[in-house]
C-alpha cells in the first residue's frame, strides 16, 4: 500500500525529533486529511455513532486515512464515516476520548490521548483578527517564515470559489504598529468564516502567533485593492469550472 501524506509527515518528524516545526506539520496533515472513522452502526443521515473501545487508559475511537486501511484493520466490511480531521478532533475534544490513527496498518500508527486532542482542538479554534485599525502604509511582506507562505498557498488552493484572490502585505497602522495582513478580494457571501479558519490553520501550524497576521475582506472596486495588487504577494484561489453551454435546439442524432 502506498504511503500517504500523513505517513510522510510522521516519518519526517520522527527523523528529526527536536524539530518542532516538523511536528506541527504532522499535526497539520492530520487536521487537513479526510479520515475514515469506524462506526458502531451505519450512519443515519448526518448522525454518526463512532465505535468506542474501552481500554485501560480510557475510551478510544479509531480512524484511518484511507478506506483500504480501515478494511485491513477490520478484516471485513464495517460501517464507517468520512470526516475532515479537523471535524473529528473538534468532535472528540473535551470528551475524555482518545483517538487511534491507522493502528496496526501503517507506519503512522499512533495513539492520540485526550490531552493531545484537546491541545489540537485549541490550536484549530484560534482565529486571526479581522483588521479594524486605520492603515497608513502598505508594503511587500517581509520576514515571514517560509513555512507560513507554503501553508497559505496550500490551504488557499483548496478553497475553490470562496474568493477571487488574496494579497499578503506588510502594514503600518495609524498608531505606528507594524504587522502583516492577508486581504481577500471578492469573498463569496458567507465564506468569511471558512477563509479565516484556513488562515488560522496556516498560522497555527507554521509556528506564528495568531496575532501575527490580520485578515481583511475587500470588494474588487475598493480603492485599496489597487495598492494591494501593487505591493502584495498574490494568492489566486481556484474558481469553479463554468458549466458547458447547452446546445441550441435538440441534439443531432447520427
Amino acid at each position: 500500500m502506498s504511503e500517504t501524506l500523513i505517513d510522510l509527515a510522521w516519518q519526517a518528524s520522527e527523523a528529526a525529533p527536536e524539530d518542532g516545526q516538523l511536528r506541527l506539520a504532522y499535526f497539520a496533515r492530520v487536521a487537513e486529511a479526510e479520515l475514515f472513522i469506524l462506526l458502531e452502526r451505519e450512519a443515519e443521515g448526518e448522525t454518526i455513532d463512532p465505535k468506542v473501545f474501552e481500554l485501560e487508559d480510557g475510551p478510544l475511537v479509531l480512524a484511518f486515512d484511507s478506506e483500504d486501511r480501515l478494511t485491513e484493520f477490520t478484516g471485513l466490511p464495517a460501517p464507517y464515516a468520512a470526516l475532515p480531521g479537523r471535524a473529528l478532533v473538534e468532535m472528540l475534544a473535551g470528551q475524555g476520548m482518545g483517538l487511534g490513527l491507522n493502528l496496526g496498518v501503517a507506519p503512522s500508527s499512533r495513539l492520540f490521548p485526550p490531552e493531545v486532542l484537546d491541545w489540537l482542538a485549541g490550536m484549530l479554534a484560534e482565529r486571526p483578527e479581522e483588521l479594524t485599525a486605520r492603515l497608513t502604509g502598505l508594503a511587500p511582506p517581509r520576514g515571514l517564515p517560509e513555512a507560513l507562505l507554503t501553508a497559505l498557498d496550500q490551504r488557499l488552493a483548496r478553497m475553490e470559489g470562496l474568493a477571487r484572490m488574496a494579497y499578503l502585505v506588510a502594514t503600518e497602522a495609524e498608531s505606528g504598529a507594524r504587522g502583516h495582513m492577508l486581504a481577500f478580494v471578492e469573498a463569496a457571501p458567507g465564506a468569511e468564516a471558512a477563509l479565516a479558519r484556513a488562515v488560522q490553520a496556516a498560522l497555527a501550524f507554521s509556528g506564528l502567533e495568531a496575532g501575527g497576521l490580520d485578515v481583511a475582506f475587500l470588494t474588487a472596486d475598493d480603492p485599496r485593492a489597487a495598492e494591494l495588487a501593487r505591493v502584495g504577494l498574490r494568492f489566486d484561489l481556484p474558481q469553479p469550472t463554468p458549466p458547458a453551454p447547452r446546445p441550441e435546439g435538440p441534439p443531432r442524432l447520427r
